[in-house]
């Protein structure tokens, strides 16, 4: 790698999923001990992922330093317009500019590997390889002259969830595989002239999934695994500091982050069950295929994960909610959700308006409300199941808090990951 003279240069490393708190531990207890050499030099914060928290929003925060009503994106999936069919949001539905599209209009060349939710890639100048959930490199990766040299690596997009979780062992090779894939696409970009290089690792956002309890519990069977993944993450992110700074590259030009906290798992909850209890949601006939199924008495529903749209007039087909009853209704669906309990347990620790969370041109488009879980209940939005609460097959989900970012800066108080984009963008200024 070779700087120009005045160069300033920005590295950004992406840890999806990994928790605050666990890093710490991890960097503590000799795990990570390349990782926490270099985290020494500056400030390990404790951030707040967005709402709901998900890598799609909340890695979308981060690109544009904006919200949902702003960029667009509410969620992994969404309503079209006017209509109870969902939709997939992609890349394309990002309507602001993100970072290194704004680095790309001041002549700054960016290489953006392994992102979240830039599929299908957009131009820039420089090289973008998507992350999840890109479907296949065709339109993953731009320039597309990059396609032919990731094939020849063996590139690997993402780990085989389905094979996972049909054999939960097979993991442990997906994970293998996909990040060798990112030592091969480091070694291919590294020494290109770049002023913003940015890494995402998302097999750290896998392992927790399936393997969330073995994190911290010496007799689960893949303690020793778990460990390993990490001890070899490690190896990875030493790998980029030290060649970094050894080039010259200053500490204060790094940035590593996580996109939301993660935790055990105890019950998932299914929020449409719960407002067919409460009377608030009604269906034609006793096995609905979709939303589009609902009955026309309707008053509410939910998607993914806890967010609840009231059935508006204006916004859905036949919706029968005035807007001069939406508070009324907010309030109450508010109230009861606060009041749900397991075993005694409350479920739901707050419940947000969409005003209070959401600020843009796109507010009416997402959800009414957002609920926000006690972690270890996973919050889900299926229409089909019959009971509210539920085992699953994985060990763990998302948390809002407990993210994470790294910086030699002083940061804002109560920071939240679309301040990220602001700090970086400051460095390359």
């Amino acid at each position: 790698m070779f700087f120009r003279r005045h160069q300033q240069r920005v590295l950004v490393i992406g840890l999806d999923g990994v928790p605050h708190s666990l890093l710490l531990e991890f960097c503590q207890q000799g795990i990570m001990p390349r990782t926490a050499r270099f985290l020494s030099q500056g400030h390990l914060y404790s951030m707040r992922a967005s709402l709901p928290e998900i890598s799609a929003v909340s890695w979308t925060d981060f690109m544009t330093g904006t919200n949902s009503a702003t960029h667009g994106i509410f969620g992994f999936t969404d309503f079209k317009p006017f209509s109870y069919d969902l939709r997939f949001p992609n890349f394309n539905d990002v309507r602001v500019p993100v970072i290194w599209e704004k680095l790309s209009q001041q002549g700054k060349k960016c290489i953006v590997i392994n992102q979240p939710s830039t599929y299908p890639a957009r131009p820039l100048k420089g090289i973008l390889i998507s992350g999840f959930v890109a479907i296949d490199l065709a339109r993953a990766v731009y320039p597309p002259q990059e396609i032919e040299r990731l094939k020849k690596i063996n590139y690997q997009i993402d780990v085989d969830t389905a094979a996972a979780r049909a054999h939960r062992d097979t993991l442990w090779s997906e994970l293998k595989r996909t990040l060798e894939s990112r030592w091969e696409a480091i070694k291919l970009y590294w020494s290109e002239n770049w002023d913003y290089f940015e890494l995402v690792i998302t097999g750290t956002d896998r392992l927790h999934h399936y393997f969330m309890k073995a994190a911290r519990s010496g007799d689960h069977p893949a303690h020793q695994n778990f460990l390993n993944y990490y001890r070899a993450v490690d190896e990875l992110i030493g790998y980029l500091l030290e060649s970094f700074t050894s080039q010259k590259g200053d500490p204060a030009s790094v940035f590593i982050l996580s996109d939301h906290g993660f935790c055990e798992l105890k019950k998932e909850v299914y929020l449409n069950c719960w407002l067919q209890e409460q009377g608030l949601l009604r269906f034609r006939h006793e096995d609905p295929q979709s939303l589009a199924d609902l009955d026309d008495s309707t008053v509410a529903f939910a998607l993914d994960p806890g967010r609840i749209y009231l059935h508006l007039q204006g916004k859905f087909p036949h919706g029968k909610i005035a807007q001069e009853e939406r508070d009324r209704w907010l309030e109450e669906i508010k109230r009861a959700l606060l009041e749900l309990t397991y075993d005694g347990q409350r479920v739901i620790q707050k419940v947000y308006r969409s005003e209070e969370i959401y600020s843009g041109p796109l507010i009416s488009s997402g959800p009414d409300l957002v609920a926000l879980p006690y972690p270890g209940f996973d919050l889900k939005g299926s229409i089909k199941k019959k009971e509210l609460f539920l085992d699953s097959d994985l060990e763990g989900m998302h948390t809002q808090h407990d993210a994470f970012f790294w910086t030699t800066a002083e940061v804002p108080e109560n920071l939240k990951i679309a301040d990220c984009y602001k700090i970086i963008m400051e460095r390359l200024a």
